[in-house]
């Protein structure tokens, strides 16, 4: 499974690289949102899911993340970001990522939540195949 961490925080970011890569996860990591644009948007690249903080230097990360459904990229999204009022929640969901996760976060939450985002994917994935295989 490979996973875009777009982090502006370095510490953050190489915690959580270093936790994913631990948790056999490959990683690409990006600190600013120019570079996280291109990245994010790159089909080459062919993510299993994406962890964007919302508020990234250059390129928001909610803009980001627009960008890539306005693309056609559907893999999970979840947001991390120190942003936690109600509103902000739902424009970041609404914006089109799957999972909202406030700063400060325990990692061993954020890998729950990317292990139940990636087999939530994989399940639909085999189902859509089943229904595929009957018709």
């Amino acid at each position: 499974m490979k996973i875009l961490l777009l982090e502006d925080d370095l510490e953050l970011c190489s915690l959580i690289q270093s936790q994913l890569t631990k948790n056999g996860y490959m990683v690409d990591a990006c600190n600013d949102g120019e570079a996280a644009m291109l990245y994010a948007l790159h089909t080459d690249y062919s993510y299993d899911l994406a962890i964007v903080d919302r508020m990234l230097p250059v390129i928001d990360g909610l803009t980001i993340i627009k960008a890539m459904r306005k693309k056609g990229i559907q893999i999970p999204v979840i947001i991390i970001t120190g942003m936690t009022a109600l509103n902000e929640k739902i424009e970041g969901l609404d914006g089109g990522a799957d999972d909202y996760l406030a700063k400060p976060f325990h990692i061993q939450e954020l890998l729950a939540r990317v292990r139940a985002l990636i087999l939530y994917v994989s399940l639909w994935f085999l189902s859509l195949i089943a229904v595929t295989i009957m018709s």
